[in-house]
């Protein structure tokens, strides 16, 4: 059987961009069972309660929600259990080093298949003070107005 190519969004984290600034980001491989595939396939996961943690020189994410497969019976694993990331031990390292510093923590952005591949874009961040939200929201208000008024004019 042939592989797709391309990339297809599974799910995103929208309040992650609002509550925090991407300094870096990461592709990782996620650690699933048959049934866990099957239902993100559907399009069955949440990320947005999910949380990132480094430990033992491992990755795991906590929280991540992939329901139950309708057709799994037996098979179906716990939704809300802690899965582990697979990423290369050098940039296990180097994400170690950058939570070193105040302020940073690790959010999961998104969950997309790369090919046939379940992968999951992890990003160090650090979390805004509500002027910094305050700022984006008159920015993208600025934008949407000015398109609006270009939209206008060139009717």
């Amino acid at each position: 059987m042939a592989k797709k190519s391309g990339m297809k969004l599974i799910a995103n984290n929208k309040k992650a961009f609002h509550d925090y600034f991407i300094e870096d980001t990461y592709e990782a491989g996620i650690a699933l069972v048959g049934t866990e595939v099957k239902s993100l396939r559907a399009g069955k996961c949440s990320v947005k309660e999910s949380f990132i943690r480094v430990e033992n020189g491992e990755v795991y994410i906590y929280g991540m929600h992939i329901s139950p497969y309708e057709k799994g019976n037996i098979f179906n694993k716990d939704p809300m259990r802690v899965r582990k990331l697979l990423l290369h031990k050098y940039e296990i390292n180097k994400i170690e080093g950058s939570l070193q510093e105040k302020g940073l923590t690790l959010v999961p952005l998104k969950v997309y298949f790369k090919d046939s591949l379940v992968k999951l874009e992890i990003g160090v961040a650090r979390g805004k003070k509500l002027y910094d939200k305050r700022q984006d929201i008159a920015k993208k208000d600025q934008r949407r107005e000015a398109e609006r008024e270009f939209k206008v004019k060139n009717l």
